[in-house]
């Protein structure tokens, strides 16, 4: 019997059945208040009103209370915050009942709730059912009994002792344990597949350093990690994608859900002490990475625009390539002359940055023999992608005997050693020799020639215009050239090293 015929006029209730709903709740003990459920009436005609409320009594016993009976609108919204119903039945042909201002403010609300808008004409065959969804009349019934299922001791009433609540939650656990497999099968191929892709032998660089060996180790962790929290979320959509689509036909809302504390507690935990714990793994690396030594090979790093310069205080050398012996740490001190710069070479993992007016420690102990390219990693002006320097990392027997060849390949020719110097401090960088327009004027053709500067004036450029440009860049700025050069390039220049650079430039014409 379905629910529409139920509460039409033509088919009344049977006194049997509705004396045997009866007689079951005075059986059983009576259903407690806090079971049962409350049903709220609107309609402005008190037949409508009284008889679905016999019917529904008559139907369901103790287990129904219908709390009100109300009229209009507006009794029926005061009566959804005063009385918190669980069922409201509309009078679908009441026209003085405002069905769909209602149901507006029904959806826009969050009551728990289910509404019923309810016909009596053609038979009362008709029926819609609001529980953020519709469905056809011939399942209002099944539907009732679903929504009263919900209650325990109301159960046991609607079921007349059939485990029929027992029955569909061993169903629902069944299906939720195949679906679970499923997905975790699902999400375990996709972490497997990312685990293939993310492997730090393929998409990092090969090591170089001891440091790189606790960095990959974290890195690898993190890929892990990455690999399985996307298969967890993509995994789990692209499941549900293929297996709770809606089906042909089916013009039903989905569930509403408010909410759910024990995920919302689970999903704040979990990230939270996976956060520390990766701050507690990180803070390891970084502490193996920062080791001391405690004989290490100092070297002193300048950064300028555009150029590296390496300067060995121990052994009295300066060079434009760093050259380090093999399994030995090495402390570099970077600074910066002009703007921040970035040290760093992929193989060695390890990255910092060179400040202005500040000394940066960073420790490298090379493990593998080999020729490799140190970049700046921060943009650092117009030629930022051409500041690069060969690195070296050789046996201890090959870099002593590079110290000795360096020491010994600083010129004698004051010329020769001009040139010498304006490849160690980078002077290339900005400044040509064959008359190409860098950042700075060319060097060829610049002595005995008159330069004209940003302010209109003039100047012939011989040595001691040079030697105040080199000292004082930012002086006299050459018209249609740019104020870059840094005030304190020369800074570590000794005048014997600039008279050096100015008999070059002579020969440069």
């Amino acid at each position: 019997m379905s629910f529409g015929k139920l509460i039409s006029a033509k088919e009344p209730l049977s006194r049997e059945i509705a004396q045997g709903y009866r007689d079951r709740c005075t059986n059983h003990m009576s259903v407690p208040e806090s079971f049962q459920r409350k049903i709220l009436i609107v309609s402005s005609h008190p037949l409508f009103g009284k008889g679905i409320k016999r019917l529904l009594e008559s139907r369901f016993g103790e287990g129904v209370n219908v709390v009100g009976m109300v009229a209009s609108v507006e009794e029926a919204i005061a009566a959804l915050m005063t009385l918190h119903p669980d069922l409201v039945v509309v009078d679908y042909d009441d026209g003085a009942v405002n069905r769909e201002e209602f149901l507006a403010r029904f959806v826009e609300s969050e009551h728990r709730l289910r509404v019923v808008l309810l016909s009596l004409k053609e038979g009362g065959s008709n029926a819609i059912v609001y529980d953020r969804r519709t469905m056809a009349a011939s399942q209002v019934e099944d539907w009732l009994k679903e929504w009263a299922d919900q209650g325990s001791a109301l159960s046991s009433i609607i079921s007349m002792g059939k485990p029929i609540v027992q029955r569909s939650k061993f169903l629902q656990m069944k299906n939720n344990l195949i679906h679970g497999f499923g997905a975790l099968v699902f999400v375990f191929i996709m972490t497997a597949i990312g685990l293939l892709v993310l492997r730090t032998d393929i998409l990092l660089p090969e090591q170089a350093s001891l440091q790189a060996v606790p960095i990959d180790n974290l890195f690898g962790l993190h890929f892990r990690l990455i690999a399985f929290l996307f298969a967890l979320i993509v995994g789990t959509i692209l499941y549900s994608v293929i297996f709770f689509r809606r089906k042909k036909g089916d013009i039903t809302d989905a569930v509403h859900i408010t909410g759910n504390t024990n995920l919302e507690i689970a999903w704040t935990v979990v990230p939270l002490i996976t956060v520390l714990a990766f701050s507690f793994i990180g803070s390891d690396a970084l502490a193996k990475t920062l080791k001391p030594d405690p004989k290490p090979l100092e070297v002193k790093v300048t950064g300028q625009q555009w150029a590296w310069r390496f300067e060995y205080p121990d052994q009295g050398i300066i060079s434009n390539e760093l050259v380090l012996p093999v399994n030995k740490q090495v402390v570099l001190r970077l600074q910066a002359v002009d703007v921040i710069h970035s040290f760093w070479v992929p193989e060695f993992r390890v990255k910092q940055d060179l400040v202005p007016g500040q000394v940066k420690i960073l420790r490298i102990t090379p493990s593998k023999v080999g020729s490799y390219q140190l970049m700046c990693a921060e943009i650092c002006g117009q030629q930022h992608a051409y500041m690069v320097a060969p690195v070296k990392v050789e046996t201890q027997d090959e870099f002593d005997n590079w110290i000795n060849v360096q020491l010994n390949t600083i010129p004698t020719d004051p010329v020769a050693r001009g040139q010498f110097w304006l490849d160690r401090y980078g002077c290339k960088a900005c400044h040509s020799l064959d008359g190409t327009k860098l950042v700075g004027p060319s060097f060829l053709g610049l002595y005995g020639r008159q330069e004209t500067f940003e302010d209109g004036s003039t100047a012939i450029a011989d040595e001691a215009y040079i030697y105040e440009s080199i000292r004082e860049p930012g002086k006299k700025i050459v018209l249609g050239y740019p104020n870059a050069m840094p005030a304190n390039v020369a800074q570590e220049m000794t005048d014997e090293q600039i008279q050096d650079i100015i008999e070059f430039i002579k020969t440069l014409k």
